[in-house]
């Protein structure tokens, strides 16, 4: 189970404007976001990075049955759900929350914004997908509200099949995302620059 561990940066709650939600990766660290950030144009925003127990959000593959990574994965969703409701008590509407991950990070993301859609300000996912051995549509529910959506992927990642990323682009989408999936030839399982500028041109910097 999480014990809620996050590191909040930037502009504090009070005065931010914005405010982001950063997930690290399977064996990461929120020290690990952290680096990533100073790549982005965050400078209006208050930023929370989270810190997974273990260093990992959940212990088996995303593929797996969700009730495999129970009960670590409903433990990473409620952190969430309580970071949410901190920026809502300080007067930040869902429309100026975003959500970045990055691999078991971004999963995360996915899977907690498609379960709770509305419209927020924007939604990264490097290298994730909506998780479980199959999609479980009745988990899913809401309407994005034309949300900006950007899923990034390698052609040939090895943690993280093409058809995943295809799926859950085509569920938001149904749900009202304005979503972005751009698939990389290779097989790296990282942040290229490419990504990270246009998620700089396209989400921060507005």
């Amino acid at each position: 189970m999480h014990v809620d561990k996050t590191l909040v940066t930037g502009i504090p709650l009070d005065e931010a404007g914005k405010a982001l939600v950063m997930l690290h990766g399977r064996g990461g660290s929120a020290n690990d976001m952290l680096r990533l950030r100073e790549s982005l144009q965050l400078d209006d925003f208050c930023i929370f990075i989270p810190q997974a127990s273990n260093n990992a959000w959940y212990p088996y593959t995303f593929l797996s049955h969700p009730t495999i990574n129970e009960p670590w994965l409903s433990s990473a969703l409620q952190l969430i759900t309580g970071l949410i409701k901190e920026m809502d008590d300080h007067g930040i509407s869902s429309e100026k929350i975003f959500f970045l991950g990055f691999s078991q990070g971004a999963c995360l993301a996915l899977e907690y914004t498609a379960r709770y859609a509305r419209r927020y300000g924007g939604i990264v996912s490097f290298t994730g997908g909506l998780i479980g051995d199959k999609l479980y549509y009745n988990n899913y529910k809401g309407n994005f509200e034309k949300t900006p959506v950007f899923m990034s992927a390698s052609a040939r990642d090895p943690h993280v099949p093409t058809d995943r990323d295809e799926k859950t682009a085509e569920l938001f989408r149904k749900m009202n995302a304005d979503i972005t999936l751009s698939i990389y030839n290779g097989s790296s399982h990282t942040v290229t620059k490419e990504e990270i500028d246009f998620v700089n041109c396209n989400f921060f910097n507005l």
